[in-house]
């Protein structure tokens, strides 16, 4: 494994994991996992070398901490734990984002309780609420940093004013959006801004939800209720517009011996050193071919194919519903 820093002074390996489609929470997102292949997983990230690790409160809710603390019980030393805050529950229904300073808190303190650690490595607002100014949030995990319940503070998917105005408060060690050959939006505006700033950038969604492997040749090929059948770039009118950039995937993999997993993630790791892609899986077979990016480097003509294939929205239809689009780069 190889290493980078987000931030300032915040180490994590080159590729992170995203916990969300393992088994313990949201187990149907990405089709059915298992906890115990979950857990199983999670360890051989760490006999890869892995450090980095993202869940979050509403994943499940709650579950997916449970299942992570579990998995890091006894090997926490070394580790970076990320999680998310931002949404106000009633019961286990979701009611709307919250970041009021006492919602910041009682998820804090939830998250702690439940993952079993003293401290969060990485803190990250979830989803910008449009109701409580950046400025009060910031406020609220300063305090929670100052009493060591939180080490460093993230942003996921919010807009490069909202950057700009949380990195004035304090600084902002990571911003995590969705990042990849499918999804290149953040280089207009959000990367830069993070540039300028120092702070780190986090894709999710590396692969475009599975598209870019190559492995989802057609619509059938997902199964029942996996949450894909409602992606815009999965539908029916789009699908085979997007396999034009698989195809292209797929020559530079075969000229590198490689799978179409890990060019796409060694694209996003040649995009700059500031950048730690956290794909998620819930299978060992599907993590060791992700963690294999970090051995591939891509050359000039490589490169250019892939920016040839897939230019900055050149993508067939919008990345989320109109629901969730809404929710994003606020």
């Amino acid at each position: 494994m190889k290493y980078r820093t987000l931030g300032h002074d915040l180490k994590v390996s080159a590729l992170g994991v995203g916990c969300m489609p393992m088994g313990g929470g949201d187990a149907g997102v990405y089709g059915n996992g298992t906890k115990a292949e979950s857990i199983a997983t999670l360890h051989r990230a760490m006999d890869l070398g892995v450090t980095f690790f993202d869940t979050a409160e509403v994943y499940g809710p709650h579950v997916n901490e449970e299942l992570l603390a579990e998995a890091i019980k006894g090997k926490r030393e070394g580790l970076v734990i990320a999680t998310k805050f931002g949404f106000r529950f009633e019961g286990t229904d979701i009611q709307g984002v919250d970041s009021t300073p006492q919602n910041v808190r009682r998820a804090c303190e939830g998250s702690l309780k439940r993952l079993g650690i003293d401290t969060i490595d990485l803190y990250y607002q979830h989803r910008v609420d449009p109701n409580v100014p950046i400025e009060e949030v910031m406020g609220a995990l300063v305090e929670l940093k100052r009493e060591g319940k939180i080490r460093h503070i993230g942003l996921s998917e919010p807009g490069a004013a909202t950057i700009r105005r949380a990195a004035a408060v304090h600084p902002v060690t990571a911003i995590q959006s969705e990042y990849s050959l499918w999804e290149r939006e953040v280089e207009n505006d959000i990367l830069p801004v993070c540039r300028e700033l120092n702070i780190g950038f986090v894709p999710f969604s590396p692969l475009g939800r599975g598209f870019l492997t190559g492995q989802i040749t057609k619509r059938s090929d997902l199964p029942e209720g996996d949450f894909r059948l409602n992606d815009p770039r999965y539908s029916e009118e789009n699908f085979d517009a997007n396999l034009k950039i698989v195809d292209v995937v797929k020559t530079i993999a075969a000229k590198h011996d490689a799978s179409g997993g890990e060019i796409a993630l060694a694209w996003l790791l040649a995009q700059g050193d500031d950048i730690v892609p956290i794909p998620g899986f819930k299978r060992r077979v599907t993590l060791e071919d992700s963690m294999a990016a970090v051995k591939v480097t891509l050359d000039a003509g490589d490169l250019a194919a892939l920016e040839a294939a897939a230019p900055i929205g050149g993508t067939a239809g919008p990345r989320y519903g109109e629901k969730m689009m809404a929710m994003a780069r606020l």
